[in-house]
């Protein structure tokens, strides 16, 4: 019987490239596998077709006499041998890679775990991220059980090596293969990967050697934190196992929203309110910032919607000594009621200006709406 091409058997193209060929065999291999398909006949012969594929175009030098002369190559005993002996290529490992098992009789005990990372969202208010804080916090953090110190077992007792695995966590059985016996590795299903046996378990923390408990902790809000930001505190997380490390506590900051300000990176904006006759003639403004109430003299004619600056009067730099700015818009406000005596001196500036006023086609305080 002709044999099939061997990119066509892993489904490729003839200029596939390393990492193509190697993710195609492992997607075929693991399809055909002799553990997936038990009893089934072509599933063996395609998966020994498979494995013969990948040991030719995996093999650079095979591959390129291959591409030359096609399955002539290995008739022809090219490169000592054609293509029979995948080179001394270790399909074992491999494909017990690919399904997910260990190599053969490795050892996967995983020894003591670091604690889990704990998370806490905090709200502060604006002016805590403008000038930074103190606070404190109390969340509920799983520490080391102090009944049993974090053994799991009732004092007095102590845990037992498991027998199914003999304390390595893993267990590790033998399956025949067209390549010969492989070894394949798996997680321990008597102690979930411990390695070992709790028969008698603490009665505190039952038997897992963490309780929950509520911690206080202070924490130091850094001037110019912005908001969904983290703070981290190493340590602070859940109890790890023993012998090993705590994890670490992540403070997720949110900050209120200002009335006043509204910010984007470390600079701050605002808008204020100023009169016609301040607009028009010039005036000195207090602004309120975020450090304190500035003066800042407008000149004569200033058009609603200017924006000034004040350099350093915004957010801090965080971790840094820098600032940023307050950018102000300035609102020039019409007033909604007048006196006798107002309206008509602005009747006189409007006649004096050539505009007209009341029902006019052209009403002067239009320009300022």
């Amino acid at each position: 019987m002709q044999k099939q091409d061997y990119y066509e058997t892993l489904g490729i193209q003839k200029g596939a490239d390393e990492a193509e060929i190697k993710k195609a065999y492992r997607a075929m291999a693991k399809k055909y596998h002799p553990d997936n398909n038990p009893g089934d006949k072509a599933a063996e012969d395609q998966f020994k077709a498979v494995a013969e594929a990948y040991g030719v175009l995996s093999d650079a030098d095979k591959r390129s006499k291959y591409d030359q002369f096609g399955h002539a190559a290995s008739d022809a005993g090219f490169g000592g041998g054609g293509f029979g002996g995948f080179g001394g290529f270790d399909f074992s490992d491999i494909v017990s890679e690919m399904m997910g098992f260990g190599g053969r009789g490795r050892s996967r005990n995983r020894g003591p775990a670091r604690g889990r990372d704990v998370e806490y969202s905090m709200q502060i208010d604006f002016e805590e991220a403008i000038f930074g804080a103190e606070k404190t916090i109390e969340p509920n953090i799983k520490d080391t059980c102090d009944t049993c110190r974090g053994t799991g077992a009732k004092p007095g007792t102590t845990a037992t090596s498991c027998q199914t695995c003999g304390g390595t966590g893993q267990t590790i059985r033998a399956t025949q293969t067209p390549f010969g016996t492989m070894q394949m590795q798996s997680t321990c299903h008597t102690c979930n990967g411990e390695g070992k046996i709790i028969k008698e378990p603490c009665a505190t923390c039952r038997g897992q050697g963490k309780v929950s408990k509520r911690k206080k902790i202070s924490v130091s809000i850094p001037k110019g934190i912005e908001h969904g930001q983290s703070i981290r505190y190493t340590g602070q997380g859940e109890a790890g196992d023993i012998g090993a490390p705590k994890g670490n506590l992540y403070i997720q900051i949110h900050i209120r929203p200002s009335k006043t300000y509204t910010r984007k990176g470390n600079n701050l904006y605002m808008q204020k309110e100023i009169s016609f006759a301040s607009a028009a003639l010039g005036a000195e403004i207090p602004i309120q910032t975020p450090h304190g109430e500035q003066n800042y003299s407008i000149p004569p004619g200033t058009q609603p919607e200017s924006i000034i600056t004040l350099k350093g009067k915004g957010m801090p730099v965080l971790q840094s000594e820098r600032m940023g700015d307050l950018v102000v818009t300035l609102k020039v406000v019409v007033p909604r009621s007048l006196t006798d005596t107002q309206k008509e001196l602005l009747r006189q500036f409007a006649e004096e200006a050539g505009d007209s006023v009341g029902n006019g086609k052209k009403k002067f305080f239009d320009r300022f709406k």
